[in-house]
């Protein structure tokens, strides 16, 4: 399978040009031409990597990328026209992995894509391995064979109640919206609907806690959503 690249450049010239040597060595390239088109591309597709010019229209380059660190550590590459070292050091704070100069050379962007890909799969290949296995308190997921153990004892999830319980274990101090759990498990767009989370998260305490008018392991937040349990 290609690596899907997210080409964001307002320039024609420069964005068909990259595209047309990005194809050619078997990248899938998206190209969007503003920051509005480029949020709601990486919001919908799975990408491997961003190129990054700031100076876009309608959302700037900058707020692009805060938009993308929000829930993807997708490696950025700015290519921008900003030079001084003052802009490459603000670019890198903010989030981007790697900052290039127009203009540039071709060859250089190729080779810091590739770079950027393969550390990226690296540190993936690291924690798939790292992350098989997640604890909290008395309960065991094992993510090899999407089992879930209570004092040993195996509990009988669906998919979806699996990956709502994952997705707080993973995450242990974050506390999720009930629309950000159900885009999350449900990779579906939120219409409003809390039944579909309630209900699931119901049958899953029902399930993993001891008492669930007291729940230990998925603490309800009040006016926002859902954590994992802080004492476990």
């Amino acid at each position: 399978m290609n690596n899907k690249i997210l080409l964001i450049e307002d320039d024609t010239e420069i964005s068909e040009m990259l595209k047309s040597y990005l194809t050619a060595e078997n990248y899938e390239v998206i190209c969007a031409a503003d920051g509005q088109k480029a949020c709601n591309y990486f919001d919908n597709i799975d990408f491997s990597l961003v190129l990054l010019d700031l100076m876009i229209p309608k959302i700037n380059g900058m707020d692009v990328m805060e938009h993308i660190r929000k829930s993807s550590v997708v490696p950025i590459i700015i290519v921008s026209a900003k030079d001084t070292e003052t802009d490459k050091a603000l670019g890198l704070s903010l989030g981007a992995d790697d900052y290039i100069t127009k203009p540039f050379s071709v060859v250089e962007v190729l080779a810091r894509i590739k770079a950027n890909i393969r550390r990226r799969n690296q540190y993936d290949n690291v924690a798939i391995n790292e992350l098989q296995i997640l604890t909290a308190g008395e309960l065991i997921m094992n993510l090899s064979d999407y089992t879930l153990t209570k004092n040993g004892k195996r509990m009988e999830l669906t998919a979806k109640e699996f990956e709502i319980l994952k997705l707080l274990m993973q995450n242990p101090k974050k506390v999720y919206t009930k629309e950000q759990i159900y885009s999350l498990v449900w990779n579906d767009v939120y219409l409003g609907d809390e039944n579909a989370v309630n209900v699931h998260v119901s049958r899953l305490r029902n399930k993993i806690e001891e008492d669930t008018r007291n729940p230990q392991y998925i603490i309800t937040v009040w006016g926002i959503g859902y954590k994992l349990g802080e004492m476990l």
